[in-house]
């Protein structure tokens, strides 16, 4: 398969590369591969329950900074949203694995699992459609009024490739941001030198040396939660 223009030539690792102490946990590709679902919309996540992953991508000054401190601050905007994706290859495809400008320090976000079922609860479409139960200006009120923003997009494979699943992400905002940036984060990891070394292998189009983080379909308990988000089965 030839590769896309989002693996690129990758810039020297930013930070340090925690390799075996990084508590993200990964297998290989090639086996996830097998128990994933093919298509539908489900969210691709790594949790253990109580806790679960987010990742977000920035520029080294706002990445270190949140690695430094545990938190966001410095120059992080709290006046912009800002948008979170637990699936980690739609991830690398909005970032061409860390090699675009800006998105260089690549950041796994270890935060509670019951703040992102929140998070969703709050959530307003970005897009409209019948299948929201409201008329459009009722829609268009809502996302004037919401913190919170859900997305629906085509996921992707390494060479970033649409794939027929779909992939999540949230869109973040006002008192939201503060409560993620000051509450709701475990850990924040430093991931970009494993990004860059499993690009490595993408651009190689090797990808049976490909290492990801271990994901699954987020379980949701919430009925009407589930059915809001349209989530399918595995």
């Amino acid at each position: 398969m030839a590769l896309t223009h989002q693996v690129q030539a990758l810039p020297p690792p930013i930070g340090v590369f925690l390799g075996a102490n990084m508590l993200l946990k990964r297998a290989p590709y090639l086996e996830q591969l097998t128990n994933w679902p093919i298509s539908g919309r489900h969210i691709m996540a790594q949790s253990d329950g109580k806790t679960m992953v987010v990742y977000q991508s920035y520029r080294p000054e706002i990445g270190n900074y949140a690695v430094k401190h545990q938190r966001f601050g410095g120059d992080f905007s709290f006046e912009r949203m800002t948008w979170i994706k637990p699936n980690f290859l739609w991830m690398m495809y909005r970032n061409g694995w860390g090699s675009k400008v800006g998105q260089e320090c690549v950041l796994a976000i270890h935060l509670h699992q019951q703040a992102f079922e929140d998070y969703l609860r709050q959530a307003v479409y970005s897009s409209y459609h019948d299948g929201l139960g409201m008329n459009r200006a009722e829609w268009q009120a809502q996302v004037k009024q919401s913190e919170v923003r859900l997305q629906w997009d085509p996921d992707h494979d390494p060479y970033g490739e649409k794939l027929p699943r779909r992939a999540i992400q949230l869109g973040l905002r006002g008192s939201v941001i503060k409560r993620f940036a000051d509450e709701d984060i475990v850990l924040i990891e430093d991931i970009s030198a494993y990004v860059y070394e499993q690009a490595e292998h993408v651009r190689n189009q090797q990808l049976q040396h490909l290492v990801l983080p271990q994901e699954s379909p987020l379980h949701i308990e919430d009925v009407a939660l589930r059915a809001y988000l349209q989530l399918d089965s595995q």
